[in-house]
């Protein structure tokens, strides 16, 4: 197996495994479990660390992509970014409203309403990101 080929076969595998985490995570896991789980703050919680170790996933492979995927660059470049907003700046920000709201849940505390407004643009930056990464994975078929 050339370098080159063993590249191109990793560069696969990472855009599978982030792109791949982003939706199932997101719009498999979470709700599921805000279902099954009748503790809201429980599954609020167990969905962030899915939503942290996800984001790492990402920045690890995203680094990989961006280097690798020359022709891509832009698009993986506009997804590292977004990941790297939730992941350093909006996450901290939302944990420590959680932590100031202890011992209430923060969606029945004072910082509700901040929190809602950074869950709700979280959200957006993070549907932008999925939507990128689909394009991703339909073009690589193209290549």
């Amino acid at each position: 197996m050339s370098m080159r080929n063993f590249t191109d076969q990793l560069s696969v595998l990472c855009l599978s495994a982030w792109v791949g985490s982003l939706w199932a995570i997101a719009y498999l896991a979470v709700p599921v479990l805000f279902y099954a789980q009748p503790d809201r703050q429980l599954a609020g919680m167990l969905a962030g660390v899915m939503f942290n170790w996800s984001g790492y996933l990402g920045l690890l492979c995203g680094t990989f992509l961006f280097i690798s995927m020359q022709p891509k660059r832009r698009i993986i470049a506009a997804m590292l970014t977004l990941s790297l907003i939730q992941q350093f700046a909006m996450a901290p920000v939302m944990s420590n409203l959680k932590l100031q709201a202890l011992p209430l849940d923060v969606m029945h505390s004072m910082f509700a309403g901040q929190f809602k407004i950074l869950h709700g643009l979280s959200s957006i930056l993070y549907l932008i990101e999925s939507l990128l990464g689909a394009y991703l994975v339909t073009q690589s078929r193209r290549d």
